[in-house]
């Protein structure tokens, strides 16, 4: 009779234990709002970006997109259930590949879960995430360094990731619309210090409109190509940095402070109309010589170059360039 009434209560036991279970709910997934999410507030503002910069460069240079979450704990559900809900929530890596992989950290657990999606299972299949877990992730965890922990899965899986035969990454899209802040400073850096001596010395070169145009179409390719600005600020920033070309020397960026800068000049070639030719006549020397001076508001030029056409035998013994430049 005592059998039957110890098996009755142990039945109740297990009854009432799947209840609880059965009624406790599950953990809330968090929202997605960074490659690294921390609900634990483990990880102080140095680490996390530390690790954003990481997952973000892999991101930028291979397409897979890697995410770390630390949470307390995943009960009622396993780590495997919580991250695979977690993972079908988020949809981590890009929709038409699947190149996602997410690092779990159930701290109050003592629970590691990389769940990788389908894409990158050659990659990183079960046995890699394991030893990662083993071997990189779980002996720095033992010693607190959480950070670290993370820090040298993130190198595991970014080596595998790497390894991999990926679609390469889109390329960033250009600004469309409005100012590009990251863009604003360098062209401003550009347009009011680098125009006035990369025009100068274009307007030596090249004469005032050839060297102007060339400054403005030389500013707004590199507005356009490096800083990737939207058109429209690409094409007014040539503009002015044609009519600062056109109008303006180094003489104002040189007075009161003459003496710290080394100017080169040229000789020999000359434009006129957009055509190439070459003199090394006395008088063309002096004149070109001159004509630097004058555009440039200085008394001396530091260094004269001579331009070839090719014959410098013949430059040297026939011609009176050097002589001239020596008398000069």
């Amino acid at each position: 009779m005592r059998a039957w009434l110890a098996r009755i209560g142990l039945w109740a036991a297990l009854l009432l234990a799947q209840a609880t279970l059965q009624a406790q709910p599950v953990q809330p997934v968090p929202a997605l709002a960074a490659r690294v999410v921390d609900t634990t507030g483990t990880l102080d503002a140095a680490q996390r970006a530390q690790l954003e910069q990481a997952l973000a460069r892999l991101e930028q240079e291979r397409g897979a997109q890697v995410v770390v979450l630390l949470v307390a704990t995943t009960a009622p559900e396993d780590i495997a259930s919580y991250a695979n809900r977690v993972a079908n929530a988020w949809k981590i890596g890009r929709r038409d590949i699947g190149d996602g992989v997410l690092l779990l950290v159930a701290k109050n657990d003592r629970r590691l879960r990389i769940e990788v999606a389908k894409t990158l299972e050659g990659a990183i299949p079960d046995l890699a995430a394991k030893q990662i877990i083993d071997e990189a992730i779980t002996p720095r965890l033992r010693q607190n360094d959480y950070a670290g922990a993370l820090l040298a899965g993130v190198a595991q899986l970014d080596a595998r990731i790497r390894g991999e035969n990926l679609p390469a990454p889109a390329p960033a899209p250009a600004a469309e619309h409005g100012l590009d802040e990251d863009a604003v400073t360098p062209l401003l850096f550009v347009l009011f210090f680098a125009v006035p001596v990369a025009a100068g010395i274009l307007r030596s070169v090249l004469g005032r409109r050839l060297g102007a145009a060339a400054t403005g179409i030389g500013v707004g390719a590199f507005a356009g190509l490096v800083l990737h600005t939207a058109l429209w600020l690409a094409a007014a920033a040539g503009l002015l940095a044609f009519v600062v070309a056109l109008v303006a020397g180094l003489g104002p960026l040189l007075r009161g402070q003459r003496d710290e800068w080394v100017i080169v000049s040229k000789v020999g070639e000359e434009f006129e109309e957009g055509l190439s030719h070459f003199d090394f006549s006395a008088a063309h020397t002096r004149r070109s010589v001159e004509r630097s001076l004058r555009r440039l508001e200085t008394d001396r030029i530091e260094l004269v170059l001579v331009h070839s056409d090719g014959n410098d035998l013949a430059i040297l013994e026939q011609q009176e360039v050097y002589q001239t430049l020596a008398e000069l």
